[in-house]
């Protein structure tokens, strides 16, 4: 099943939960993502999401990262969560 990841909506939108605390992204250490019904055939679908989404931030997606296979998040709708460590000064 194709999925659009740039177009799922989200609880909240990560920069503004950053910025909220005095953060942006360059503060960001570690991005893990944890997947609904992980395959490997999603990893592309993944990583261009990962891209539009930095190019409507302008910033650069490579971080250290973990993607984590699960069974279903919180929210059955949801398909992908993404916890973000961020490092303050």
């Amino acid at each position: 099943m194709p999925v659009e990841l740039s177009n799922v909506p989200g609880r909240a939108e990560p920069a503004g939960v950053l910025e909220s605390v005095g953060a942006s992204f360059d503060d960001v250490a570690k991005i893990t993502l944890y997947v609904v019904d992980w395959e490997q055939s999603k990893l592309e679908a993944i990583g261009a999401g990962a891209a539009a989404a930095a190019g409507k931030l302008g910033v650069n997606p490579a971080k250290p990262s973990t993607l984590i296979g699960v069974a279903t998040l919180f929210d059955p709708e949801h398909l992908i969560e993404i916890d973000a460590t961020a490092v303050l000064p």
